[in-house]
């Protein structure tokens, strides 16, 4: 991937007029060039989605939807939200989308809004097993405004237990039902929801933010056919600018639109919506889905090597671009393996693991994912390296001398590891 044209050494205009943000950027650049990046929820955009995003579209008003607008002079950027949920719909056989949502959590207040009332139950999976703050937690909107009801994993499998999640939607007949987590490596039985939200005359809302990616590159099955509504973002695997989407069935296309604009979002980002449009375009080639394929097998291929290194692999692998590791027997906690592996050049994040015995702050285990590694390049025997390379980092003390030693040692190949697969290299 090649460096965006405004990742200059003095970023243009940029650099002489703020040279303190233009610094902020480019220490950011030498950050993503010069370490790991395995947050499973961040990527690399490409050229063309920075340059949609950084645009003269940032500077228009358009409250409304294409040929509806609130504001004169849309005309222009009206082709670019068409472009966008034209190239939406075809990629992921969709019978409407909205492409206005500002972010993910963005998107998913609108579901509620579309679909329920407050005080309603909402059957979701727990935050602690995996699900996401937007799914009912008391300290978001949707655990204050509606009545969560939290499904969870079985503890001998570590997979979500279908049966609880049928015996509960039997006892509390929620208006929603809710698919998707941020932490659950496996893939989720579509079907096996369809079935329990007809069966209880639930809506079934599928929030695909995480793997909305794998779906596009065709990696791993769609829940554009189960869904009455799936929510996505349009970074993660997809690889498009920070944003949120909608996709529903045509019979909701009403009330989801009226639920993002004017309900719960004011002007669009049309800046945003055009890198969105490209992101789309990028994500239907053929080169994009050998992309999603790598991402899975990476993700595969780390999760052996953190395994083989003594992690214990929750669920037991994954199917997905995402990996959750049980460091319990490592003896090191997950707040304390985040801060070595930083210490090493890598970037990753302590993680709940299912049934934790400690708090969240610290956590038992860390979530690693293959997205942001496989567009740099990187292959299979890369990965194994890595997992190597997270495994001596999560045990090297910090603040001793062999510990410190061992820290820097990870550091030197972690630099000599990305520098043959830069991100955004050099021009």
């Amino acid at each position: 991937m090649s460096t965006p044209p405004f990742f200059g050494p003095d970023f243009g205009e940029l650099g002489r007029t703020d040279p303190e943000i233009a610094d902020v950027l480019l220490g950011e650049l030498d950050r993503v060039r010069s370490g790991l990046q395995l947050i499973a929820s961040e990527n690399f955009a490409s050229p063309a989605v920075f340059a949609a995003q950084g645009s003269v579209l940032s500077n228009k008003y358009a409250e409304g939807y294409p040929g509806n607008r609130y504001y004169g002079g849309c005309e222009v950027v009206d082709r670019a939200e068409n472009l966008a949920v034209e190239r939406a719909m075809s990629l992921f056989g969709a019978e409407h989308v909205n492409v206005q949502p500002h972010s993910g959590a963005s998107a998913n207040l609108a579901v509620y809004a579309a679909f329920a009332k407050p005080g309603d139950a909402v059957l979701a999976m727990s935050l602690p097993h995996g699900g996401h703050l937007t799914h009912g937690s008391k300290v978001s909107f949707s655990g204050r405004w509606f009545t969560p009801i939290p499904y969870h994993v079985r503890q001998d499998t570590e997979l979500i237990d279908y049966d609880e999640v049928r015996d509960l939607a039997l006892v509390h007949r929620p208006r929603i039902i809710v698919a998707g987590a941020t932490a659950y490596p496996r893939l989720i039985d579509f079907a096996a929801f369809r079935s329990i939200a007809d069966e209880v005359g639930a809506i079934l809302w599928i929030d695909a933010a995480h793997f909305i990616g794998l779906v596009a590159g065709q990696a791993i099955p769609s829940p554009v056919p189960y869904a009455d509504v799936v929510s996505a973002t349009t970074h993660k695997v997809l690889r498009g600018p920070r944003g949120g989407m909608l996709m529903c069935r045509a019979e909701h296309a009403r009330a989801v639109d009226k639920a993002v604009f004017p309900f719960s979002q004011g002007g669009p980002l049309m800046h945003t919506i055009a890198a969105k449009a490209v992101a789309f375009a990028e994500a239907g080639t053929d080169d994009y889905k050998r992309y999603a394929s790598a991402v899975v097998s990476n993700a595969g291929a780390l999760t052996s090597s953190l395994v083989e290194n003594g992690m214990r692999a929750v669920s037991g692998g994954t199917d997905t671009h995402l990996a959750l590791l049980d460091l319990r027997n490592t003896g090191v906690d997950g707040r304390t393996a985040e801060a070595r592996c930083q210490a090493a050049g890598i970037t990753l994040n302590k993680n709940a693991i299912p049934f934790d015995p400690a708090p969240p702050a610290v956590a038992s285990g860390i979530r690693v994912g293959s997205a942001a590694v496989t567009t740099q390049g990187f292959d299979a025997a890369d990965m194994a390296a890595v997992g190597s390379l997270v495994a001596r980092a999560v045990r090297a003390e910090l603040g001793t001398a062999s510990g410190d030693r061992e820290i820097a040692a990870v550091e030197g190949e972690v630099t000599e590891l990305v520098s043959r697969n830069p991100a955004y290299a050099r021009a």
